[in-house]
């Protein structure tokens, strides 16, 4: 592994993989969903990662795409925190930030990022954007934007860590420095794009104008 230096005024985190491993869950729930009705459990894993829960549903089952669908799923998975955990690093990263300083933009429901971040002890961000917050879900940019406008910075000082393709090329939309983590996806897997496999080690210093100076394991 290389080190890699990054300067910004904030960092934008996905949610889902990124701060928080929820995979045993996300695969629990979509397994009891394509059992209950008679999908294609296989071809759900390759399509729903980094994208919203109501999407993948009208994607794969569009005669199944009704709020009442979407609620029960989103229900579901709030109840099911069994095999949660905080991602390596992320709280000591997290606590070494300001307030303003970094944001949590998710494909998740709004209620459901919460509830797995504080399942896992991670603090809720000032800002944080979930599915329910946007028109458009990624790979569509708003979600960064609207985080990167509510921090009050410049999309263009921002990092975003990512752990789907969808998300990276978010972020990228949004004109933010995108970084993969391989927490769901090798890094063959994830396009041309620095990664790291998880937040421990990684260094938190300040440059004198102030902005964040992070030193990442990357590879």
């Amino acid at each position: 592994m290389d080190a890699l230096i990054v300067e910004c005024r904030a960092i934008l985190f996905d949610m889902d993989g990124t701060l928080v491993d929820s995979t045993s869950v996300v695969e629990r729930q979509w397994k009891q969903f394509a059992e209950r009705h008679g999908l294609d459990y296989a071809h759900i894993m390759r399509i729903s990662h980094g994208r919203r829960n109501a999407e993948t549903i009208r994607e794969i089952a569009p005669h199944l795409a009704t709020t009442e669908v979407f609620d029960q799923f989103d229900a579901a998975e709030r109840e099911d925190r069994h095999g949660l955990r905080a991602v390596s690093g992320s709280a000591e990263l997290i606590g070494k930030l300001a307030e303003r300083e970094w944001a949590v933009v998710t494909s998740a429901s709004r209620e459901l990022a919460a509830n797995r971040l504080q399942a896992v002890h991670l603090p809720l961000p000032k800002v944080l954007i979930g599915a329910d917050n946007v028109r458009l879900g990624k790979p569509d940019p708003e979600g960064y934007l609207t985080a990167a406008r509510l921090l009050n910075i410049e999309p263009g000082l921002c990092v975003v860590f990512e752990d789907t393709r969808p998300g990276l090329e978010a972020a990228r939309a949004a004109g933010m420095r995108a970084i993969g983590i391989t927490t769901t996806f090798p890094h063959t897997q994830l396009g041309p794009v620095d990664c790291i496999a998880d937040f421990e080690n990684a260094g938190v210093d300040r440059t004198p104008s102030g902005s964040i100076r992070l030193t990442l394991a990357c590879y």
